[in-house]
């Protein structure tokens, strides 16, 4: 995917201009964001980190192809990046061929409270039934209110917690694919 929107948002890959790397780095330093994705209270460490990070995504993006990908949520009224979001398949705890999917979501704290990632996951999951996937997961880290508030708002289903994935315990959520 070179770049989606919905009516306020742009997804789009996310490049290696400075600015940009230092955004990645604001997000994924920052204690409050990076406490749920399994950081250790030291988070992101520098800017090399973050250019490595967004390198990363980038291969992964075109290595897994469309619907899937790792992608700057740009705010269309101002140009700021509001964060990430992603679409990829979760990895098995036993180390079995994926399957499953995952939608995801990681906004700077400036960004939070203004429906932006409920805007973009809904597009990006929207995409991916279109493209036949029956269904869709999110994982939440326990006591993440902000992100189990979000999976409701996208119509998703509470499944428990699980250890299936990522070979941790999570909050795990499920959303169906409209029968047509």
């Amino acid at each position: 995917m070179t770049g989606y929107g919905t009516e306020r948002l742009i997804m789009r890959e996310w490049t290696d201009d400075p600015p940009e790397i230092d955004r990645v780095f604001d997000i994924y330093s920052r204690w409050e964001v990076a406490r749920w994705l399994g950081a250790t209270p030291k988070a992101m460490a520098d800017r090399a980190e973050a250019a490595e990070l967004v390198r990363r995504w980038r291969m992964r993006n075109n290595a897994d192809g469309d619907p899937f990908g790792t992608w700057a949520i740009e705010v269309r009224d101002t140009g700021v990046v509001a964060g990430t979001v992603l679409f990829k398949r979760l990895p098995n705890s036993d180390g079995s061929a994926p399957t499953d999917v995952e939608v995801g979501w990681h906004l700077h704290p400036d960004s939070w409270g203004h429906g932006y990632g409920t805007e973009a996951a809904r597009g990006i999951v929207q995409r991916g039934f279109a493209a036949g996937l029956p269904e869709v997961y999110a994982v939440v880290y326990p006591g993440n209110e902000r992100s189990v508030a979000l999976t409701r708002r996208l119509g998703m289903q509470p499944l428990g917690i699980t250890d299936r994935w990522y070979g941790i315990k999570l909050e795990a959520y499920v959303l169906h694919a409209p029968i047509p």
